[in-house]
Formats: structure tokens, sequence, C-alpha cells
């Protein structure tokens, strides 16, 4: 068995990604793990994790006793009257990386895992210096879209990539994205897929196509959701005299769904409704007839894997990471992006759907979840990757 590591775990939180959490859970359990955040107040820690604070954002009291407290246990008398300085002339940025260096020395992390490429600016001396290797996640919006509308974005993670010493992506699509800002035939770039407690995912059986039909959609409200091609599906639908009512959960306040809903007469027919916690949003897809996914682009989308693993038929757009999930017709079905009539029309086939056909689809979405999307693979992918990393990164040292 290989040797326990110190990992740290870093997105400027401590209130961090269901992800993460799944994650940190499962690696606490052999390495010692350390989350280090901007706050200093979470209700629920995970058991095993050590969460490190670098100076509250919320509290100017908690920031000055956590800086102060640094300074003092470095025993330099410079420094402490460096910070004392720095505290009277505001310089917030500039304490809180004395602080980040201060952690990271007192640890001595054997690896530094970053959640977002939006983190990288808080490592970029350990970057310069090479003596820890560093992880980098790549999902969503920070590398599927920012790098590629920011020019700025994209020439500042072009320059930093190099000096990465692996890349975990969630999908293979995201890996692909990845390599248009940085290829490299050493580069270590690893797809590890999100998991899932799945026996917390109870599998909704039997299951009843309700009617009028309750397509479901859940997610915040950003243009890459697509939820306006929804609507115009909505639109199509209700022209072609299918009956159905379309919830967004997380679309409550949004004033341009607001309008276009109202534009296209469909008061009736589609409720936007807030947030709401874990345990609801299952209650409504265990009641749901179909998961609508318009997204333009995703990474792998979190909501399609939980529907398919509570067997929830889906029906989403070709983006990003989905093909990965979804094959067409076998684990549920995919339409093309941007594309509201092709969408009205899978809604339309799968309603008429003989029922042992939508089961054979839920029982191998299921499965598909169980093979590709079980916490422990995930924990164990994401070891390897330590590993490997450590590995790579030793060798690298001992050539140069």
């Amino acid at each position: 068995m290989k040797q326990p590591l110190n990992i740290i775990i870093f997105d400027g939180s401590f209130k961090t990604t269901a992800f993460i959490n799944r994650l940190v859970k499962g690696l606490g359990v052999r390495h010692a793990v350390y989350i280090l955040g901007f706050n200093e107040e979470l209700n629920h820690k995970i058991k095993g994790v050590q969460y490190v604070a670098l100076g509250s954002n919320q509290s100017k009291v908690r920031f000055v006793k956590t800086t102060l407290g640094y300074a003092l246990q470095s025993g330099s008398v410079q420094k402490i009257a460096l910070t004392i300085k720095n505290l009277f002339q505001g310089n917030k940025k500039q304490l809180q990386e004395q602080n980040l260096r201060f952690v990271l020395n007192s640890i001595q992390p054997d690896i530094i895992h970053l959640q977002w490429p939006s983190v990288i600016s808080w490592f970029e001396e350990t970057l310069r210096e090479q003596n820890t290797p560093v992880v980098l996640s790549q999902r969503g919006f920070h590398n599927n879209v920012r790098p590629f509308v920011e020019p700025e974005n994209f020439t500042y993670l072009k320059h930093w990539y190099p000096k990465i010493a692996g890349f975990h992506s969630v999908s293979k699509d995201l890996i692909n994205n990845g390599d248009k800002i940085w290829a490299s035939p050493s580069k270590l770039n690893r797809v590890v897929y999100t998991g899932l407690p799945l026996s917390d995912f109870s599998f909704s059986s039997p299951y009843n196509l309700a009617q009028p039909l309750k397509l479901l959609s859940v997610g915040r409200t950003h243009w890459k959701k697509g939820y306006d091609y929804a609507l115009q599906t909505c639109c199509i639908l209700k022209e072609r005299k299918v009956p159905f009512h379309y919830s967004i959960v997380g679309g409550a306040g949004d004033e341009e769904l607001q309008f276009l809903i109202a534009d296209l007469g469909l008061e009736n027919e589609v409720s936007l409704i807030g947030r709401l916690p874990q345990k609801e949003v299952f209650r409504r897809m265990h009641e749901a007839s179909l998961l609508l996914m318009p997204s333009v682009e995703e990474g792998l989308p979190n909501v399609v894997v939980e529907a398919m693993a509570l067997g929830l038929p889906v029906l989403s757009t070709d983006c990003g990471g989905v093909p990965e999930l979804i094959a067409d017709g076998v684990t549920g079905w995919v339409v093309p992006v941007r594309d509201a009539e092709a969408m009205a029309d899978g809604v339309i086939r799968f309603k008429g759907l003989p029922q042992e056909d939508i089961e054979a689809v839920r029982v191998a979405a299921r499965k598909k979840v169980e093979l590709q999307h079980s916490e422990e693979g995930m924990v164990a992918a994401m070891e390897c990757l330590y590993f490997e990393t450590l590995s790579s990164f030793s060798h690298l040292k001992r050539t140069k």
C-alpha cells in the first residue's frame, strides 16, 4: 500500500461543492486532507478533514485575529511588524497571500489540488518555484466558456497551464477544451467522473408516465443552460396540443425567463421555482415524467447523473460530456443543441413510447451510473491521479 499523503484541496472556501465533499470524505480514510478557505464558519464539517482559515472575508475581527495569529506563530519580529503595518493600511489581499504561504509552509503538502482555474492566481508563487505538484480540476464554465470569450483569461491560462503537474477533467470533452489552451505530449490529464453515494439514490420503481407530462429542469439561470430554447420547445408543444407542465427549479426571479414566458403565452404551462434543498429536488424528480436538459454548454452535468440514478428519464442536448453519459435511445435521448423543434419532437416521441421501452432505458441509465459514477470509483481514481502526478513530478525534477 502506498504512503498516505498530505493533500490540500482549494477552491477558496470551506463551503465546497458536493464533488469535493464526497471526494474528501473518501480521501480522509487514508490521507491527511486539508481544506483551505477565506471563511471561518461552517455548520457541517466533514469528519477527518482539517479546515484551515486564511483570513475571513466575512468578519474583520476574525480576519485580524487569524492574520496576527499566523504572524506571531512565525516568530519573526520583522513579519509581525509588517503584518501590523499592512493591517493598518488595509492590504487585505497581501495579508491573505501571506497567510496562505504560512499555511503551506506549516502543512508541507505532498500535493495541492485546485478546483477551478480561477484560483490559480493564489498559487502563482508555488507554481513558479515548482516545489510542490499542483493538480487542477477542469469542469464547467471556467474551462468551456470563459477562456474562449475573455482573451485575457485565455492568455493567462496558456501561461500557467504548462506549470500544472496534473489535470483532472470531469469529461473527455473537457480534456479536448483544455488542450485548446495548452497541449503537450507530456501533459498528464485524466478523466475522473463525479461519484455519487448510490445508496442515497433510491431508484424510483414503478415509474408512471404522468398525464399531462411533467417536464422538469434543475439549475441556475445562465445563458449556457439554454432555458430560452426549452421555452420555445414548450411553445411548440402547446401549438401541437400536447398536454404538459414544465417546471424550472432555480428559475424563480429571472426577468428574462419571466418575459419570455409571458411573450410566448406560457403562463399556465410553465412554473419558475426557487432554489430548493437537495431532498426536495429529488422528490420532484421522483414525481416528474422527464428531465429536460436544454443546455448549450456543460462539462458533465451532475443533474443528469442524479436523474439517471433516481430513474427519471432524460432528454438532453448533445453538449459537452453528455454523450459520455447518454447513448440515444439506450440510456436516455439526445437532440442537437439550440434546436427547439428537435427537442419538441423528442418529447412527443417519448410520450408515445410503450412503458416497457421507457423502463428498459431507465434500468440501463441506472446501470450506467453505477458503472461510471460510483463514489468509491471516484475516490480511487483521484488517488491514482495524485500518485501518478507525484511520480511524474519527481521524475521531471530529477531530469532537470
